[in-house]
């Protein structure tokens, strides 16, 4: 099946329409809520076979989806960011204590844009462990210690993600730890207009096929909360959603291969994704700070 999807409620919609299923997959429980015209979606895999289905592990994986993000009002901006803070936040509350530390991780390349969500959404985190370190009486005592780091990518440093970030676990000690990515999605629709969240973390470069080591409890011993925003898709995606809407039935992995043996597998993002990637990353900061 053609999974080039991050995206964990795409992954079962496509397993349950190739499946030609009816009822919920065995091991997925999914639950949907409407919050004005933004839809919030719930998807938790609950056993081994579920992990199959998806491939993707055990855990909570919450899809926040915005109809449009082009010029919005400040009032629909500020209910995108309660909705995506409120979702966060319970999250967040299964895994740590009100003050305890949190550090925050801005994944990917700040220099290619569909790939800098993770560094833009850092410069808008308000920082405090400092503060209550040096300046412990200028702080009310009971705010949480929040750091951050953006640690590039492996063709800039020469160093895997996984390598800084558990260096920096390993010496300040954070309780959780919060990584935001860009993503890949399936769905066009859902380009720069949904955020996902989980609590099993999240695989740097997974979307594009260029995986490294994981970001999660497994290898850093603490809760990985991973936060997400589609900003590319598989050009194969393009072709097979075109065929699919023209009610051309040709198999999927038939697509994909024939654009890989001709050397035509792009990755694609919206030529206004400058300003979509500054609208999502002021959300995504803007929520996170509202909730820790």
């Amino acid at each position: 099946m053609f999974f080039r999807t991050d995206m964990a409620v795409e992954r079962r919609d496509l397993y349950k329409s190739a499946n030609k299923l009816e009822e919920e997959i065995n091991g997925i429980e999914c639950e949907e809520q409407k919050i004005d015209d933004i839809t919030v979606t719930r998807v938790k895999i609950t056993n081994r076979e579920g992990e199959q289905a998806l491939d993707r592990k055990m855990g909570n994986y919450i899809t926040i989806d915005i109809k449009k993000i082009n010029n919005i009002t400040t009032e629909k901006e500020q209910k995108i960011i309660e909705t995506f803070s409120n979702e966060l936040s319970k999250i967040i509350d299964k895994h740590v204590n009100k003050n305890e530390e949190i550090l925050i991780v801005g994944l990917g390349n700040l220099y290619a844009t569909p790939d800098s969500l993770g560094s833009k959404v850092v410069q808008n985190i308000e920082i405090t462990r400092h503060i209550k370190i040096y300046l412990p009486n200028a702080i009310d005592k009971n705010t949480r210690s929040v750091s951050a780091i953006t640690p590039g990518v492996l063709g800039t440093t020469g160093i895997e993600t996984i390598e800084i970030v558990r260096g920096i676990v390993d010496n300040i000690k954070p309780k959780l730890v919060i990584a935001i990515d860009s993503l890949c999605s399936k769905n066009i629709d859902r380009i720069n207009k949904s955020i996902q969240i989980s609590d099993t973390g999240i695989i740097p470069g997974g979307g594009v096929g260029n995986k490294q080591e994981e970001l999660s409890e497994r290898t850093l011993n603490i809760p990985v909360i991973g936060v997400g925003i589609p900003t590319v898709l598989d050009a194969a995606t393009i072709v097979i959603d075109t065929l699919n809407r023209c009610d051309i039935s040709v198999p999927e992995d038939e697509i994909v291969d024939k654009m890989k043996l001709n050397n035509f597998n792009f990755i694609v993002t919206p030529k206004e994704i400058d300003s979509l990637i500054d609208s999502m990353s002021n959300i995504v900061s803007e929520g996170i700070n509202m909730c820790i």
